[in-house]
């Protein structure tokens, strides 16, 4: 039964990937806009989504709440419509700030690249390898069906431009190790829930954190660069690499914790942009 339903799911993606396929990069993106709105604060994932918010902002009203949620609907109905045209936009639709920190790495610098589920995060994985051609590795988590992983995965390695993607398991961990002992690139969104990892300060409170990013960067000597992907407006969008985040020699605990804090600033800068719908305080953390 569980096979079935992979296959209509799938099937019912790859209808939804081909037809905005057929689309331009602004049509896609305003129409998947519009199914997200109108189908996202209908679903039972919405009360998860209310529930973040309101121990992230305790602060903010039931209306502004299901604002921001409804925009994340929004953004998330974009994403999707965005997958057939992710080098596209990001060959002319983005803008791009702080490039200096990013240079004076170098193409050929061994960095960690850390980011977040904001905006389109597909993008900066398609602005090292196909728009600047500076060779980086995307960390990510495969979907349980794997049927509309492989959907997706064509989507992401459409052509001989398209970036290389390491997916999390003992084999993508390897990976990753060698990609940096060669003097290469790896990018991580760092903003997931991982239950063996540190309980360290997220709005707040405490979440469960990855602490790899930072064990990698110490382990092999190398830079943190934070990148932020923002939505400007439909499918534009500004990729702003910050400075290199300190590292605070043998202290993970609180390189991690300066992460989380960069996170918290992004998100609240653009809160209907972030992917409200991980269990990100769901844990065993107190």
């Amino acid at each position: 039964m569980k096979k079935i339903r992979y296959l209509i799911e799938a099937l019912f993606l790859w209808l939804l990937l081909n037809f905005f396929k057929l689309l331009t990069p602004d049509a896609a993106s305003n129409m998947g806009g519009w199914i997200g709105r109108a189908v996202g604060p209908r679903l039972a994932a919405s009360r998860k989504a209310k529930a973040n918010l309101t121990k992230a902002f305790p602060e903010k009203t039931d209306g502004q709440c299901n604002d921001i949620i409804k925009g994340m609907w929004d953004n998330l109905g974009r994403v999707m419509a965005e997958y057939p045209h992710l080098k596209a936009i990001t060959m002319h639709h983005l803008e791009i700030v702080g490039m200096g920190h990013l240079e004076k790495i170098g193409k050929n610098g061994r960095c960690v690249l850390i980011s977040s589920h904001l905006a389109n995060w597909e993008i900066p994985a398609f602005f090292f390898n196909a728009r600047i051609g500076w060779p980086a590795a995307a960390l990510y988590r495969e979907p349980n069906n794997p049927y509309t992983a492989a959907l997706l995965n064509s989507c992401r390695l459409m052509d001989k431009d398209s970036p290389l993607y390491v997916p999390k398991s003992s084999k993508g961990a390897r990976q990753m190790v060698k990609i940096l002992q060669d003097g290469g690139k790896i990018g991580i969104l760092i903003d997931q829930k991982y239950n063996k990892g540190l309980a360290v300060p997220f709005f707040g409170r405490p979440a469960m954190t990855s602490e790899a990013f930072a064990q990698l960067a110490e382990k092999y000597d190398c830079p943190i660069l934070p990148v932020a992907i923002e939505r400007i407006k439909g499918c534009q969008f500004r990729i702003t690499f910050e400075p290199p985040l300190e590292q605070t020699q043998n202290d993970v605990y609180d390189t991690v914790c300066r992460a989380n804090a960069l996170l918290e600033r992004w998100i609240k800068k653009n809160p209907s942009q972030w992917l409200w719908l991980h269990r990100r305080w769901d844990s065993k953390a107190v």
